[in-house]
C-alpha cells in the first residue's frame, strides 16, 4: 500500500516594482515634499504670511501626486492622458482614410498610428526560411515574429507541464543575455473557424461518382464542422534596438539576427512551442490586414490555399477607413476594445490559470491575448532585488498586528526572489493586454461581459484603455509594438512619479 501523495506545482510570487520615495508620493513628490519643508522654514524666518503663500500652492501641487488609481497612475497622468485625447480629436487625429481618393501618399492602404512610418524587409536564416523585420524607424527599432504552435494542456502529465514551465523561464531569463533586446511579446489569436482549411482539403477530394449519401455527409460536415470549431495562432516578437551613438545599416542588422533565430526557436520548441518557425513578411501582413478587415479571413485562407500566398505588400497591410472613440476602435469590417492589467493574480496560482482568457470567445469576431515581457540586465536586477529585499524588511520590522503579518509575507516573497535571482533566475517585467473585435459597436457590451468573466476566472484585474484605444489595439498585433518605448515621459521620470 502506497503512502506517497500527489503534489500539483503552483506558480507564482511576482511583485509589482516598489516606487522609490515617500510613501505613495514617488521619487518626485518626495524632493517635492522635502523641498518645500524648506522652503517655508526659510521664508518663515521673514513672515508667517509668506510661509503659507509658499505652502498653499506647494500642497495644491503635491496632493495630486498622492491620489493614485488602483494600477498606480497618479491625477496628473489622468489629467495628462485626457489633455491628449482632447488635442487629438481637436486635430482630427482619431480619424483615418487611407486609398486612393484619401490624402496618403501614393493611395495605399497603409497602417495607421503607431505603424504609419514602419517599413518592412525580408531576410533569410540558417536554414534558408524567409523572415520578415519591420523597422519602427522613430525609435530605430527592429523587430522580428516567430510563430508556434504549442501543444496545449490536455492529457499532459503534470511532470511535462513543470518541466514546460521551467523551459518557459529559462528561455525568459535567456532574453535578459540578448544583447540590445528591448522587450518580447507573446499574442494567442483565437477567432472561429472560417471553414476555408476544411473546404479547401475535402470538396476536391469528393468524386463525382461517388455514392449520393456519401457527398451529402461529406458536404454537411463541411458546412456544419465549422460552426463548432476555433482556430488559435501564437505569434512571438522579439523587438531590438541599436546602441546609442552606434550606426548600423539595415542589411547588417537583418544579417544579425539571422543568426539568432535557430537558438531561439530551439527553446521555444523545449519549453512546449511545438512546431516553431520564423513568420514571412508576407504572413506578417496577412496578419495584420485581417485584424483590421475581419470579413476578409476566409478570403486570405482560401487565395493562400489555392496559390500559395497572397502577394499582400505590407503598404496595404491598413484599413480602409478608422476611427477612434473614447472606448472603442472601428476600423473597416470590425468594432474593438482592449482592456490592460492593472493587477497581477494574487498569492499562488495553477498552470491553467489563463486557459481560460486564452480560449476563443462566443460571440466575438476575433480575441487577442498579449503578454509583454520588458528583460532587465543581470546587474539592474540585482540591485533591483536587493533594494526590494531591504525595503520588505524594513516594513517588517516598522509595522504591528495585521501590517506587521503582511509585511513578513513581503519579506518571505522578497528573499525567494533574492535568492532565485542570485541562482540565475532572470528578472522580467510583464503585463497583459486583451483586444477583442465584434461587428458592431452594439455588440461591445456582450463583449465587455465576457471578458468580465474571463478574468474573474483568470484571477486578474483589468481595464478598459480609454482615450487611447487606437494605441493599444496597434500593441496587440504581432509588429513588436512595446508601449514603454512610445511614451512622450521617458521610462525613468516615469518610475519616479
Amino acid at each position: 500500500m502506497s503512502t506517497e501523495t500527489v503534489t500539483t506545482p503552483t506558480y507564482g510570487n511576482w511583485r509589482r516594482p516598489r516606487r522609490p520615495g515617500l510613501g505613495s508620493f514617488g521619487l518626485v513628490g518626495t524632493f517635492g515634499v522635502f523641498g518645500g519643508l524648506v522652503l517655508t522654514l526659510l521664508v518663515s524666518l521673514i513672515s508667517l504670511l509668506a510661509a503659507l503663500i509658499v505652502i498653499v500652492p506647494m500642497a495644491f501641487l503635491l496632493v495630486p501626486l498622492v491620489v493614485r488609481t488602483q494600477d498606480g497612475r497618479n491625477l496628473y497622468q489622468l489629467v495628462a492622458l485626457r489633455i491628449g485625447w482632447f488635442r487629438r480629436r481637436a486635430k482630427g487625429a482619431h480619424t483615418y482614410t487611407a486609398g486612393p481618393l484619401s490624402r496618403q501618399p501614393g493611395g495605399r492602404f497603409r497602417p495607421p498610428g503607431l505603424l504609419s512610418r514602419v517599413t518592412m524587409s525580408e531576410g533569410r536564416d540558417a536554414y534558408d526560411r524567409p523572415f520578415g523585420v519591420l523597422h519602427h524607424p522613430g525609435r530605430n527599432l527592429y523587430t522580428i515574429v516567430l510563430s508556434c504552435e504549442p501543444d496545449g494542456g490536455s492529457l499532459v502529465d503534470p511532470d511535462q507541464t513543470d518541466v514546460w514551465v521551467a523551459a518557459w523561464g529559462h528561455w525568459l531569463a535567456r532574453l535578459s543575455h540578448e544583447p540590445q533586446l528591448r522587450g518580447a511579446t507573446v499574442i494567442v489569436e483565437t477567432a472561429p473557424d472560417p471553414g476555408t482549411r476544411l473546404a479547401n482539403e475535402v470538396l476536391p477530394r469528393i468524386k463525382a461518382d461517388a455514392p449520393a449519401a456519401a457527398r451529402a455527409v461529406m458536404q454537411e460536415v463541411v458546412e456544419r464542422y465549422p460552426s463548432a470549431s476555433s482556430e488559435m495562432h501564437t505569434y512571438i516578437t522579439l523587438t531590438y534596438g541599436i546602441a546609442p551613438g552606434q550606426k548600423r545599416k539595415k542589411d547588417e542588422v537583418v544579417t544579425e539576427l539571422a543568426m539568432r533565430i535557430p537558438g531561439l526557436l530551439a527553446g521555444l520548441i523545449g519549453a512546449g512551442g511545438g512546431s516553431a518557425a520564423p513568420l514571412s513578411a508576407e504572413r506578417i501582413t496577412e496578419v495584420v490586414r485581417v485584424a483590421y478587415d475581419p470579413d476578409i479571413a476566409g478570403d486570405v485562407l482560401s487565395v493562400r490555399a489555392q496559390q500559395g500566398g497572397t502577394g499582400l505588400e505590407w503598404e496595404d497591410a491598413g484599413p480602409a477607413a478608422a476611427v477612434e472613440t473614447v472606448n472603442s476602435y472601428q476600423h473597416d469590417s470590425g468594432v474593438s476594445r482592449t482592456w490592460l492589467l492593472t493587477l497581477a493574480p494574487r498569492g499562488t496560482v495553477r498552470s491553467h490559470v489563463l486557459r481560460g482568457l486564452m480560449e476563443a470567445a462566443p460571440g466575438t469576431r476575433r480575441k487577442r491575448v498579449a503578454l509583454f515581457y520588458r528583460p532587465i540586465d543581470p546587474a539592474t536586477s540585482a540591485r533591483i532585488v536587493e533594494a526590494d529585499r531591504r525595503a520588505a524588511q524594513f516594513m517588517a520590522t516598522s509595522g504591528k498586528g495585521m501590517i506587521q503579518a503582511r509585511a513578513a509575507s513581503e519579506v518571505q516573497a522578497a528573499e525567494q526572489t533574492a535568492a532565485e535571482e542570485a541562482a540565475g533566475a532572470g528578472l522580467v517585467e510583464f503585463s497583459l493586454m486583451v483586444t477583442v473585435t465584434v461587428d458592431s459597436q452594439d455588440q461591445l457590451a456582450d463583449a465587455a461581459i465576457t471578458v468580465r468573466n474571463l478574468q474573474a476566472g483568470a484571477r486578474l484585474s483589468l481595464r478598459p484603455a480609454d482615450r487611447m484605444q487606437a494605441a493599444a489595439f496597434t500593441c496587440t498585433l504581432p509588429v513588436g509594438v512595446l508601449p514603454w518605448e512610445y511614451t512622450l515621459v521617458p521610462q525613468v521620470l516615469q518610475e519616479a512619479l
